[in-house]
């Protein structure tokens, strides 16, 4: 499974439910790597796309703890329990973990790859993503080259767990 932000420096993801800046090829290479695929993410998360709405071309799945919750276009699961075995009907390649902070650090576990945006620069924050380059079950296995957006330095990262246990 896989779990893709964009974070800054203090691996800081938003603040005040927004995240901390847009750039636009990182919002191109999101998409890229997520059409056609399986999305999991929570409902605050949900709150911040266009009107609410789930994304198009792929395959929503909500993790609340709301047990009534319904979104059209989606399929919501109350625990992570359920979730795992609603996603046992999809390759694991295929499935991508996209915020916020909540879900991030609940299916970390689960996950074997990380597609990372950093941002160098350090926001003011409040919701966090874990720290990979503090957490030894991960390596750096890619990274490209800086790249800018006005005065806004980001690369784009690849962590994979060192020994895959899902």
């Amino acid at each position: 499974m896989n779990i893709i932000a964009a974070v800054d420096n203090n691996w800081a993801i938003g603040w005040k439910g927004q995240l901390l800046v847009r750039i636009p090829n990182d919002h191109k290479q999101f998409r890229q790597e997520t059409m056609g695929k399986i999305v999991v993410y929570g409902r605050k998360t949900l709150e911040t796309f266009p009107q609410g709405m789930p994304l198009e071309g792929r395959v929503n799945i909500i993790l609340s703890k709301t047990p009534d919750y319904q979104v059209k276009g989606a399929q919501v699961v109350a625990s992570v329990d359920a979730l795992l075995e609603k996603l046992r009907a999809y390759p694991s390649k295929d499935v991508y973990v996209i915020g916020g902070a909540s879900v991030y650090r609940q299916l970390l576990p689960y996950c074997d790859t990380a597609h990372i945006t950093k941002i160098d620069h350090v926001y003011e924050a409040d919701a966090y993503f874990p720290d990979l380059d503090r957490n030894t079950e991960w390596e750096l296995t890619a990274d490209s080259d800086e790249q800018t957006y006005f005065d806004i330095a980001y690369t784009f990262l690849r962590y994979e767990k060192r020994t895959k246990k899902f």
